[in-house]
């Protein structure tokens, strides 16, 4: 080994003595069943089921709620009704009687500048209007003002969401700690930071240049499809009308966004200790390598107990991420349940054919770059390598969040492709903070689908090649900056949009699918991130190797199944 080398990990696989065969069903099966329950319920039992009673109605921001059918005098108390009850459907069909109960924020918010109490009208037993008084209106039975849905399926998801959440909550709670910790005594065990320098260009350059590949092929398939020519004027219309308010926060969230020099200047924390608290990533993983520096100059191995130190509590972090996982299956059956369950099919057969276009550039960028990375760069059989991070994919899929599945890729990664410590530790929290690729692919299709609804084909006002180039260019950098969290590439893509003139408000188009891609691309991102740390891993001398099902399943060290199965123990103390 080279004095440039990283020091590899040994296979925990090799060497090992034979230990018990574990029993019970592999995480990943556990998780793909747990995937499969959501799908299925959501779509059976979810708020847009087609089984379930369609009986309440959720609200746009643009609906009205009249006194009477076809009147023109607004119910003063609706001001900020968003889901009712319906109660009674007009013969012609074009008018709901709706039913809502009216809370404490609404009464406050109607009464804002007007202290008189409620017309008795508006009651339905004809007392003044109070918190709990139920009051009724019509609204019309328009898919721009009013979509309806099924209460008891909007029941089941309140009562189920808390364990999706609660799963995501135990495994974000790890984040912060393990890239701080791991980043830490990675770059202290290389000894020479100059090492570090050689690691962090390559896996930059990487990382651009395969999010260049994957906008280049999303460009490329917007315009050979163009699925902006596909959707008809009535489902444009019905989009705008239903996700204008939500599309008016991501164009709100985007204006507010610091430019890149600010970006740039912010990656030093003022205050480590509030980066840390905060979970700024990249601040935190500039403090770790800063602090994981420093410790390399100091003499005499002063720096060998807090290098002690922190590779104990790592372990122990690590250990945390088990425990989180023995909840996965439930909790990515929840988070499922509530996506696909009110998402509803008809949003998706609507923009099915733009959804499809991206999910045929997310396959082609992961089977061309991310294939050939892995076949001729990491030097791996590809279907086996993406068999060793699935418990990763899944988790990323099921969560749409590269950070909050960073703990799982980290393991997968190490235990699974032989990646060592040092490498997983600075690749992988760098990838999953600016490496997005499927976030840059995304968004140059939905740029050029968005252009090609707004924009004429051809002639005056056409999107050119100049501005496709600046799609590429601006989405490279924006995507760079997109938190690893669900939903940032919207607010991204609202940057995008504006700096080639295409109407922002078109993002409303394509929010109804954007949770269901959400999903897919961060799996994409995730992938890549593996990918990368395997390729670097490989320039940097280590010998990968993929851990086979059979011997996760007789190691009772690896994987997530068994490192809890022998129990807790007591922790002896110096006075034992």
């Amino acid at each position: 080994m080279s004095d440039g080398d990283v020091p590899t990990k040994k296979s925990k696989a090799e060497g090992s003595p034979p230990a018990k065969k574990k029993k019970g069903m592999a995480l990943y099966t556990k998780i793909l069943i747990g995937m499969a329950v959501g799908v299925g319920l959501g779509l059976l039992f979810g708020p847009n089921s087609f089984l379930l009673p369609q009986s309440g109605v959720t609200l746009t921001p643009a609906a009205q709620i009249v006194l009477e059918k076809g009147g023109e005098t607004v119910a003063p108390w609706s001001g900020g009704v968003r889901m009712a009850r319906i109660v009674e459907e007009a013969d012609d069909g074009q008018w709901l009687k709706v039913q809502w109960t009216l809370t404490a924020p609404d009464l406050l918010k109607a009464r804002k500048g007007k202290p008189d109490s409620a017309p008795a009208s508006l009651t339905a037993d004809g007392n003044p209007a109070q918190v709990g008084a139920v009051l009724k209106g019509w609204v019309k039975n328009d898919p721009g003002a009013a979509t309806r849905y099924a209460p008891i399926g909007q029941t089941i998801v309140d009562w189920t969401e808390w364990i999706g959440l609660l799963f995501l909550a135990m495994i974000k709670m790890v984040v912060v700690p393990l890239v701080f910790l791991s980043l830490v005594v990675g770059v202290a065990s290389l000894g020479d930071f100059r090492k570090l320098g050689r690691l962090g260009g390559r896996t930059i350059g990487y990382f651009l240049g395969t999010t260049l590949m994957a906008l280049t092929i999303g460009v490329l398939l917007a315009n050979i499809f163009q699925p902006g020519r596909v959707l008809s004027a009535e489902d444009k219309a019905r989009m705008l009308a239903s996700y204008s308010s939500g599309a008016g926060d991501k164009i709100t969230s985007a204006a507010n966004a610091p430019s890149f020099v600010d970006q740039l200047i912010s990656i030093v924390p003022t205050n480590p200790v509030n980066a840390l608290a905060s979970g700024d990533m990249l601040q935190v993983i500039f403090f770790a390598l800063m602090l994981g520096i420093a410790l390399t100059f100091l003499k005499n191995n002063r720096a060998q107990l807090v290098v002690d130190v922190f590779d104990r509590l790592n372990e122990a972090v690590v250990m945390l991420v088990h425990m989180a996982m023995y909840i996965a299956p439930f909790g990515v059956a929840a988070l499922l349940f509530k996506v696909v369950g009110s998402t509803g099919l008809s949003v998706l057969f609507a923009l099915g054919y733009y959804a499809l276009v991206v999910l045929l550039g997310l396959g082609l960028h992961v089977a061309i770059t991310y294939g050939l990375t892995i076949r001729f760069g990491a030097r791996l059989p590809v279907i086996k390598f993406l068999g060793a991070i699935k418990e990763a994919l899944l988790v990323a899929f099921s969560t749409s969040s590269s950070s909050a599945t960073l703990p799982v890729t980290k393991e997968c990664c190490e235990d699974n492709l032989n990646v060592s410590p040092g490498v997983t530790s600075f690749v992988l929290p760098l990838g999953a903070t600016v490496n997005m690729d499927g976030t840059a692919l995304y968004q140059g299709v939905a740029a050029i689908f968005i252009a090609q609804i707004y924009l004429p084909e051809s002639g005056p006002g056409a999107l050119t090649i100049m501005d496709q180039v600046t799609i590429v260019g601006s989405a490279t950098l924006a995507s760079v900056g997109a938190a690893g969290v669900p939903g940032a590439g919207m607010i991204t893509l609202a940057l995008v949009l504006t700096a080639v003139g295409i109407p922002v408000e078109g993002i409303a188009l394509i929010l109804g699918v954007d949770r269901i891609l959400d999903m897919f691309r961060t799996a994409t991102n995730v992938a890549g991130d593996s990918t990368a740390t395997a390729f670097m891993a490989r320039l940097e001398g280590e010998d990968l190797r993929i851990m086979s099902d059979e011997e996760d399943a007789a190691n009772p060290d690896a994987g997530f199944e068994g490192r809890l199965a022998a129990g807790p123990h007591p922790v002896p103390t110096d006075h034992e």
